[in-house]
């Protein structure tokens, strides 16, 4: 039986970067964990414009697509609502064990670190404050502002990991797809989600040192 504490809640919000929340979707779902997924209005919007899925907007409609998109399990993804208030995500008793903001706009994360919980996404990152869960935030943006940084400093003090969509460089990717994977893995990892997008560092060079087989 799957805990509450195994499943993740994953907002898309209005930053550039869907790619990196569906393909981090993709990965979750293969991996066998619950998600509960939440697209703000403005996310829904970038990820028409970024990508050429065609996502309907109403939450059943949007389980149902992506659960086909991506081979969920039954009952393995659920979607909510803007203002869907009785989801799970929005009470510290329900609560996932961990949730990702990914991209996340620098309106939400103005919000979080203002705790305004105005919305669903808002409410369900506040919850993971208080109740000292993982709260991780892929911020989209350049250059960032000193409120920017402010902002993310009150979150990261509060008990939130900041991750920058900032790509690294060392396992030579040769794809867009492959600076995408380095993000996720990235994020999969602080999470505890056991990932093979990437070589970790070292690992690479070590094989590279490896005397060939005779």
């Amino acid at each position: 039986m799957t805990r509450a504490r195994d499943s993740v809640a994953l907002a898309m919000t209005g930053a550039s970067g869907a790619q990196y929340g569906l393909r981090l979707l993709e990965c979750l779902l293969a991996a066998g964990r619950p998600v509960h997924l939440m697209l703000s209005k403005p996310g829904q919007v970038v990820l028409g414009m970024e990508t050429d899925e065609r996502v309907p907007g109403r939450p059943a409609d949007m389980e149902r697509w992506f659960s086909q998109r991506f081979g969920a399990a039954p009952g393995q993804l659920q979607v909510y609502g803007p203002e869907e208030w009785t989801a799970c995500v929005a009470s510290g008793s329900g609560a996932p064990g961990s949730m990702v903001v990914c991209p996340c706009s620098m309106a939400t994360l103005s919000a979080i670190a203002t705790g305004a919980s105005r919305s669903l996404i808002e409410r369900a990152a506040d919850v993971m404050l208080k109740e000292r869960r993982t709260l991780v935030l892929v911020p989209r943006e350049t250059p960032f502002s000193a409120i920017h940084l402010r902002n993310m400093l009150t979150v990261a003090e509060a008990g939130g990991l900041i991750l920058p969509a900032n790509p690294g460089f060392y396992h030579r990717p040769q794809t867009v797809g492959d600076l995408v994977d380095y993000v996720v893995a990235r994020v999969l990892d602080h999470l505890g989600v056991d990932q093979s997008l990437m070589p970790r560092w070292g690992e690479a060079n070590a094989a590279a040192r490896l005397p060939p087989e005779s």
